[in-house]
């Protein structure tokens, strides 16, 4: 299993996972599929990912929003491609997405294949055994605007994921509380840090933060 869960931040921040993820590739001239969370701009967003990872000597990309109809020769493309990247946006709606086009199985199948799949944020928490952490803390949570009440995700990694985590007293109390009720370990990830899973593997980039039976502890 190869995966790479990137909270935010800029290229600069970024640069070590991004290096990471190259690595995983491990091949010359890879394809990566971008899945926007939203196809609304997701030209714009599609630009932009194909000029940060041309830096790294990648020239094949694969554009696949999943909230409007797709080819299937192009799904076909997208399930080969060596890597698949979820883009970040409302988790809620991009996961509606996701179940509407049935494509929850065939992303774990790519994964079980070994192809890499990186995600942003809400494409990040899609790793996970479901998106409740896109719920919480009430401060600073997306809004469940398509109402969907069935929150399992792809279930990849045995851990939640929290990104854009700011440092401060006010998120402590909220996930030292929220870890009491979890049988999980809570990673909180400011921008620019993250996770790769590689295998049996955990890394950790940036400084990352754990919250686990009222506990907090700092990663890196």
């Amino acid at each position: 299993m190869k995966l790479v869960l990137y909270s935010g931040g800029d290229e600069k921040q970024n640069l070590h996972l991004d290096r990471t993820f190259v690595k995983l590739l491990s091949k010359k001239n890879p394809v990566i599929t971008l899945i926007p969370s939203s196809s609304y701009l997701s030209e714009h967003e599609f630009k932009s990912f194909v000029k940060h990872y041309s830096k790294f000597r990648i020239t094949r990309f694969i554009h696949f929003p999943v909230d409007v109809p797709f080819d299937k020769i192009l799904f076909q493309e997208v399930m080969k491609s060596d890597a698949i990247h979820l883009g970040g946006g409302n988790t809620f709606y991009f996961l509606n997405s996701l179940r509407k086009a049935k494509l929850l199985p065939d992303l774990r199948k790519f994964v079980e294949r070994g192809g890499v799949l990186t995600g942003l944020s809400a494409g990040a928490i899609m790793m996970t055994e479901n998106i409740e952490m896109a719920a919480y803390p009430e401060f600073d949570r997306d809004e469940n605007t398509v109402k969907i009440t069935n929150l399992l995700a792809l279930n990849l990694v045995d851990f939640l994921f929290f990104p854009h985590f700011k440092n401060s007293s006010r998120y402590d109390a909220f996930f030292k509380k929220y870890s009491r009720l979890k049988n999980k370990v809570i990673y909180a990830c400011p921008d620019g840090a993250g996770i790769v899973v590689n295998g049996e593997e955990l890394s950790f980039f940036g400084k990352v933060f754990a919250f686990s039976e009222g506990n907090k502890f700092a990663i890196n």
